[in-house]
């Protein structure tokens, strides 16, 4: 009888030092605040053993089998989600545990600012260290160029069986004009089509369908929107200015009158100055609003949503109005 009895108390004080040692494993972080912070990449397919390795590998948690049975007892080990996180040495397993199955994974924000061409776009991406300009370029087009003369350069990626606005875009030239300027919120390590992506179903979430039904109304495309609204936003700054020049230069194009917009010429030879000359006025481009009449080839920015919408609902203006741009 005594001997059960010892044998009962040894295992229960070992239960007891069992389950005392396992919670201080689980509830202990490796260290105390403020630790260091780990960024760690869970790749698709890992289960929860094969996470437990890889943060016990990156000096995340202190033991690959408390965090296993936490998330077990939890229900939680095949929720836990891949991608890249930050994970400070101060967290506790169950801490850890409640982002992976968040999927509170790590984001970086962009910022496509109005009136920025392809060219602004590329290189900011590039000092920020994501991606090479031209590898933006080979997916949506090098600005300034017209594919239906250029040689050995790469089509750009067509987007139009996924948003209907581009089924109108000429072929012979890229997303100029539709990167809607905005902060983005993005994985690290995204790729470049999916960032992209996004960016189009923005566009395609700020042009309403009021928006749409007055473009048609007009009998113009949403190309041709975009491209004056491109010419806008270069040009002037306030809303109310907007609306005036986008009714002086429609009504140049019904006219037919040279737009002669000095951006256009800008736009090619990637200058920040305003200041053109005359010589520089006779660039031979599709781009060239001095050279040819009618709207340049295509936009020459991506304009916000006031150019956009002063595209679309210009104001009148007189006959005699005279624009200088």
């Amino acid at each position: 009888m005594i001997r059960k009895i010892l044998i009962f108390l040894a295992s229960t004080i070992l239960l007891i030092f069992f389950v005392l040692y396992s919670l201080a494993a689980i509830y202990t972080p490796l260290n105390s605040p403020p630790g260091q912070e780990k960024i760690v990449n869970i790749e698709k397919g890992f289960g929860s053993r094969k996470i437990a390795n890889l943060l016990k590998k990156e000096g995340v948690i202190k033991s690959k089998i408390f965090f296993v049975l936490y998330a077990s007892l939890k229900g939680e080990a095949s929720q836990l989600k891949s991608g890249p996180y930050s994970f400070n040495t101060s967290m506790n397993v169950p801490q850890i545990v409640e982002k992976l199955v968040k999927g509170d994974i790590l984001k970086e924000k962009i910022t496509i600012v109005e009136g920025w061409n392809l060219r602004d776009i590329g290189f900011y991406l590039e000092n920020l260290g994501m991606f090479q300009a031209e590898e933006l370029w080979e997916l949506v087009g090098f600005p300034a160029v017209d594919y239906a003369k250029a040689i050995d350069l790469p089509i750009p990626k067509d987007f139009s069986e996924q948003y209907d606005f581009l089924v109108e875009k000429p072929k012979n030239v890229g997303l100029e004009g539709y990167l809607f300027p905005d902060t983005y919120e993005v994985i690290r390590g995204e790729d470049l089509e999916a960032i992209i992506k996004k960016v189009l179903w923005n566009f395609d979430n700020k042009l309403s369908q009021e928006m749409r039904e007055e473009i048609k109304r007009q009998k113009k495309s949403v190309f041709e929107i975009i491209t004056m609204a491109s010419l806008i936003e270069k040009e002037v700054k306030t809303l109310e200015d907007k609306k005036i020049v986008s009714g002086v230069l429609w009504k140049r194009l019904r006219s037919s009158i040279p737009l002669q917009v000095d951006s256009t010429i800008t736009y090619l030879n990637g200058k920040r100055t305003t200041r053109i000359s005359i010589q520089e006025t006779q660039i031979d481009s599709s781009y060239n609003t001095y050279k040819n009449r009618g709207l340049p080839l295509a936009p020459i920015a991506n304009p916000g949503l006031d150019s956009i919408l002063a595209s679309i609902y210009p104001k009148r203006v007189s006959i005699g109005f005279i624009f200088q741009p």
